[in-house]
């Protein structure tokens, strides 16, 4: 994330002051001496697409360090600087981390080494500890945000300020205890400064919570050590004794106290580096940007459905065997056993279906691959009933081959239409599967054989399958099989077919064009087609049309014949519940009726 993290200061002697801040560089440290870089370079360094950048030179010492530095450094000069005010001592070089995955340092010191940076900086932290500022920024976020974000209307909370000059500010002002301080407490803020105002808008509520955080761990620490000196020295009595003394000469020079010593931690600013550092690449990544070129595909809906199914399935799955185990000990042992020995018995068919995984080396490697081990006849016939949504059997000894044709069958249908019983040991009806696998010696119902709605695929050894083995994975692996394709009702080869079938046959004998290319003009084939299943839906099933209606937009859309009337109308159980949803409530409000009417 392109911004500014800092720690300021309200000191009772120099107003308010920066502490401590972590920029982000993303410009890579140079190999030689900084000061060898022409002023053009520098420029070019500091501006960087997306917000707030420093200069690629970093200065290996303090802005605070003697006369030579003071010169050049844009931050305060020594002696308008207390042991409040600051916060590295003189001669320390600041903190470092590298970001290795994308290249980017974090890198925190007392102020920015950049003059621009540091009055936009130093501009932020005299609003954030500013009564007026906060005052006047309560009221125009309340006009904003209408209350969404938290507001403090207060001198200590959050508040968000800034302009598309100086940048927009996060700010969370805090007190710390102190027992030498007036009021018994120091007031001090974190703030967060970027040009992107919506970025920030947007992660109000993670700054907030993690901001927090980190004050509450300051302020938790700080409280310890002013217990502890109250209990040693208590210093409420002591003023209310000398309370016509003027209060700066009773302070005995001890005005200024830095922040480490308030909470008595002298690893206190690398602990602030690792946080700041870590809160701008948390902040940084918790937002992407996603490029998205239209509405989502009715496959997509299907498949986030079938996931929120699943999802449920799980969590009733995992409510039921909890109450079992509760139930346990109060059954009896006969019982138990029972139950344990009709679990298999009672297993279906379907239950393979959740835990079946496509081979890493499929068989059939895709539909053009299976046209040339079928064959040009066989492959249509088969094609044919895939779109149609008859029922396609495939017997084989070879589990891993019926899964692999599937595979490859399914991407002609859209996943609502796909219904698949991997492998089973009996023969499954048509409206539980389309896809069915069978071992060889499973017995087919007779009506189904002779049925023009279903085709079966019978995988039988060839006559020299002894030279190659089940397991061989090479391309001639299916040399070692025969495949006889048969079906009650046989497509004749004069058959015109569905549109989509002779479209997506004509991409697979150009041989001009690859299986990448092929897969994604089925793709859109099933995307062109999925869109006339929706006009038809909507003309049918919600307006009710009459037939002589429907028959002039078949025409229309191209889909008049036979075949293609019958894929529109199996196609079309597989539209998302989201979408037939969607249709239904747009009918049944009053703004739709009274369209129509």
């Amino acid at each position: 994330m392109n911004a500014i993290v800092a720690l300021c200061h309200f000191c009772e002697l120099h107003g308010p002051r920066t502490l401590f801040c972590t920029e982000v560089l993303h410009a890579p440290l140079p190999q030689g001496d900084g000061n060898e870089d022409s002023p053009g370079q520098g420029e070019q360094a500091e501006e960087e697409e997306g917000g707030i950048q420093m200069n690629s030179r970093m200065r290996a010492h303090s802005p605070a360090e003697g006369a030579s530095v003071e010169s050049s450094s844009p931050g305060p000069k020594k002696s308008d600087m207390c042991e409040g005010c600051r916060s590295l001592a003189a001669g320390h070089p600041g903190y470092i981390s590298h970001d290795k995955e994308t290249s980017i340092k974090y890198v925190s010191h007392q102020h920015p080494s950049h003059p621009q940076l540091f009055s936009i900086v130093r501009q932020a932290c005299v609003r954030s500890l500013s009564c007026e500022c906060r005052e006047s920024a309560v009221a125009a976020l309340t006009c904003w945000f209408f209350c969404m974000l938290q507001v403090c209307p207060g001198r200590e909370g959050p508040i968000f300020f800034g302009d598309e000059q100086h940048g927009f500010v996060f700010s969370h002002t805090f007190f710390i205890k102190d027992s030498l301080a007036r009021g018994f407490q120091r007031w001090y803020s974190i703030i967060t400064i970027m040009m992107d105002r919506i970025y920030l808008i947007n992660s109000w509520p993670f700054l907030l919570g993690k901001v927090r955080g980190i004050i509450d761990e300051l302020q938790g620490k700080a409280l310890k050590v002013f217990e502890a000196e109250q209990f040693g020295c208590p210093q409420r009595a002591q003023r209310m004794n000398t309370a016509f003394t003027p209060f700066l000469h009773q302070r005995n020079g001890n005005a200024a106290r830095s922040l480490t010593s308030l909470t008595s931690d002298d690893n206190l600013w690398a602990c602030l580096h690792t946080s700041f550092a870590w809160l701008l690449k948390a902040c940084g990544s918790r937002l992407t940007e996603k490029l998205l070129e239209g509405a989502p595909t009715e496959d997509t809906l299907v498949q986030m459905e079938k996931l929120a199914d699943l999802e449920e399935e799980s969590e009733s799955w995992d409510n039921s065997e909890a109450e079992e185990e509760e139930k346990a000990p109060v059954l009896p042992e006969s019982t138990e056993g029972r139950e344990l020995t009709q679990g298999p018995a009672e297993s279906s068919s379907l239950s393979g279906c959740g835990s079946w995984q496509p081979r890493k080396l499929p068989v059939f490697k895709s539909l053009r691959h299976m046209r040339q081990v079928l064959g040009a006849p066989s492959f249509r016939m088969l094609a044919w009933h895939v779109l149609m949504g008859n029922q396609v059997i495939w017997k084989s000894r070879d589990v891993d081959l019926v899964q692999s044709a599937f595979e490859v069958l399914r991407t002609m249908l859209p996943v609502g239409c796909v219904r698949i019983i991997p492998y089973s040991s009996q023969y499954e009806e048509a409206y539980r599967c389309n896809f069915l696998g069978l071992s060889p010696h499973v017995q087919i119902p007779p009506h189904v054989l002779s049925s023009e709605f279903a085709v079966i695929v019978e995988v039988h050894a060839a006559a020299r399958s002894t030279l190659h083995p089940v397991g061989c994975e090479d391309d001639q692996s299916l040399s070692k099989y025969e495949f006889v394709v048969t079906s009650g009702s046989p497509v004749a080869a004069d058959r015109v077919g569905p549109t989509i079938l002779n479209k997506i046959e004509a991409a697979l004998t150009n041989q001009n064009l690859s299986v990448d290319v092929v897969d994604q003009c089925l793709v859109c084939l099933k995307e062109e087609w999925m869109n006339k299943v929706k006009v038809l839906f909507k003309f049918t099933k919600v307006d009710s049309r009459p037939k002589e209606d429907t028959q002039k937009l078949l025409s229309i859309l191209g889909a008049s014949e036979e075949d293609n009337v019958k894929l529109l109308k199996f196609w079309m159980t597989g539209l998302s519940k989201t979408y037939k949803s969607h249709l239904m409530s747009t009918v049944r409000s009053p703004t739709a009726s009274e369209s129509r009417n």
